[in-house]
């Protein structure tokens, strides 16, 4: 079966295994279960199967059937960023008028550690000192 470029925009549902598998790597169902099963309490391994199949229908998923259990991977390994990047976007037109400021500021208020906010203030040192 040939395999086609993984949509722009995945479902929720489809957007939870894509991200459980970024992190797993390539895994069997049961593994992407197991995991999902630790978020979702009502996740079911037959659904998990199910919507790992039709991802890998719809090209977004490799699937190696050379060994048991069969192992699922995303299609593409840049489609973690293509995907994050195309849902930010349709996120900050959306949600934010296509300002891209407000959404930043609206995350460094809020939705931040002050680790995290330290790092990004490094980010930015070093991004104005490579500009001056």
């Amino acid at each position: 079966m040939t395999t086609t470029t993984p949509t722009p925009h995945p479902t929720s549902a489809e957007l939870g295994l894509l991200r459980i598998l970024w992190h797993l790597g390539p895994a069997d169902a049961k593994q992407v279960y197991e995991a999902l099963s630790l978020e979702r309490a009502d996740a079911s391994y037959a659904t998990v199967l199910r919507q790992l199949q039709l991802m890998h229908g719809k090209g977004m998923l490799t699937r190696d059937e050379s060994q048991r259990p069969q192992r699922y991977a995303p299609a593409l390994a840049q489609a973690q960023e293509k995907i994050q990047t195309s849902l930010l976007k349709d996120l900050i037109s959306k949600v934010f008028s296509g300002s891209g400021k407000a959404l930043v500021l609206a995350a460094l208020k809020e939705h931040i550690s002050a680790d995290e906010r330290a790092e990004i203030e490094k980010i930015l040192r070093r991004k104005d000192n490579a500009e001056s």
